[in-house]
């Protein structure tokens, strides 16, 4: 990949066809996580007859799900107080679904400008915007399912199932790395 860089009131980069598909595929299954999560959502008569969205109040079971829709509200484990239960699940329920709403609108964004077959690419600052959300919520799903953390090496050993995809997370943030630097210039 060629690093992003600004000129003239547009941030440029270049892909090449396999690292185009990688990320294609990458904000792919991210989008079908949340596309499910979204059909996951309870009807609510009362949403229909007004038109606000409402969605569930309790927080994903899937790791990944959580990272990427984290509580709006912690609740201390050892004593949680009934109103702080009842606090998170009313802020989870009305905030959600405006949640969801943004995270696929970026998806959706990155998929739209980003061609199949890779190549150059001329981003408006808005739409680099949308690729950074993006790239973050596919870093943080790959990241949740590699287990990464701040104990994790930069290479892990070849008999890890781990490995390969690990370099997948490293080149991931260093395009959004380069996108966040050549927004910030």
């Amino acid at each position: 990949m060629k690093a992003w860089r600004r000129k003239g009131g547009r941030v440029l980069a270049g892909f090449e066809q396999q690292e185009a598909a990688v990320l294609r595929g990458l904000v792919r299954q991210v989008d079908e996580m949340l596309r499910a999560r979204v059909e996951e959502t309870p009807q609510d008569e009362l949403a229909e007859l007004t038109g606000i969205k409402t969605g569930p109040s309790e927080g994903p079971n899937d790791p990944v799900l959580s990272r990427l829709l984290p509580d709006f509200h912690k609740l201390d484990p050892d004593h949680p107080a009934q109103e702080d239960v009842d606090s998170a699940a009313a802020l989870r329920s009305l905030h959600e679904p405006e949640v969801l709403d943004a995270k696929l609108g970026v998806a959706a964004e990155l998929l739209a400008s980003l061609p199949p077959e890779g190549g150059n690419i001329k981003l408006t600052y808005e739409q680099a915007d949308s690729w950074v959300s993006a790239l973050n919520d596919v870093r943080l799903a790959l990241g949740t399912a590699l287990d990464v953390n701040d104990e994790t090496p930069d290479e892990l050993p070849d008999d890890d199932p781990r490995a390969s995809h690990l370099g997948i997370y490293h080149w991931l943030t260093w395009v959004q790395e380069s996108l966040v630097q050549a927004l910030t210039e």
